[in-house]
């Protein structure tokens, strides 16, 4: 019976995706966001699982932090962002007395809870399921891509930034996804130069190049380059919709054409 009801939760769920980083402050989350967000409004009916249980940022960036979760006869029903219920989130943030409660959690407890949000949330009919996940490679991912992998997920998607050191837990994370036996979509380089948004200069803060130089050398495809954008921290600092909101900024177009890439994926994953 438990196994049913487990198959039945994400049996409506066309295309799973997991968004990894090798080490935090990379942006994976805001990457996660605003590819929901862009899915979104391709048409698509979009899920998002923020599996960042120490870090769960994903309610703030989508104005949705004083939500509840409600029980249904199938598990939780999660959070609905827009009134057609096209896009939903899932998110321990919705599970704390006060959005400042760290979780303080010994490996068990947090692996366990991963697996009852992988069961037991009501998704119901999804195009797609973004799955957030924590920095790094520990016991929390091998729990996800496990719980994950009789659903068949159709691959991770890796965020860097461009400098060395980000790059270099980037080759630790392709590692992990070859042992786990999890394809690799491709790397997404964020934060990749700022452009004034006065005179549209693109200027290099950390370096550039690095996460496509990695894919290259891996062997796996370059999703594209989002650049530092004033207006993105602005949509994420006020929960505003940043593909709706900004549509002329200069991060816009990089997040469009790597939807565009990830919609070509599913579509092979199909065939």
């Amino acid at each position: 019976m438990e196994e049913r009801e487990e198959i039945s939760n994400l049996a409506g769920v066309q295309h799973i995706i997991l968004v990894l980083s090798g080490k935090g402050g990379v942006g994976k989350s805001t990457v996660s966001t605003e590819l929901a967000l862009a899915l979104h409004h391709a048409g698509k009916k979009v899920g998002i699982l923020d599996v960042d249980l120490c870090g769960p940022s994903i309610p703030r960036m989508l104005n949705a932090q004083a939500k509840d979760v409600h029980q249904c006869d199938s598990g939780w029903v999660p959070v609905f962002l827009d009134q057609e219920k096209s896009i939903s989130l899932m998110s321990i943030g919705f599970l704390l007395e006060k959005p400042d409660d760290a979780v303080v959690w010994r490996g068990p407890k947090k692996n366990a809870l991963i697996k009852q949000f992988v069961n037991d949330v009501a998704w119901g009919e999804l195009d797609f399921l973004i799955v957030d996940t924590p920095p790094g490679t520990s016991d929390e991912h091998i729990s996800t891509v496990d719980a994950l992998r009789t659903y068949k997920p159709i691959g991770a998607i890796l965020v860097t930034t461009p400098q060395a050191v980000s790059v270099g837990d980037v080759r630790r994370e392709l590692t992990f996804c070859k042992k786990t036996g999890l394809r690799v979509i491709g790397i997404i380089e964020n934060m990749s130069g700022f452009v004034c948004p006065h005179c549209s200069e693109c200027t290099n803060i950390f370096s550039k190049g690095g996460g496509e130089e990695l894919a290259k050398h891996a062997g796996v495809p370059f999703l594209g380059c989002v650049p530092l954008d004033p207006q993105l921290t602005q949509s994420l600092e006020q929960g505003k919709d940043f593909m709706q909101e900004f549509p002329q900024s200069a991060a816009f177009p990089a997040i469009s054409r790597i939807v565009v890439q990830l919609l070509e994926a599913s579509a092979s994953s199909n065939s």
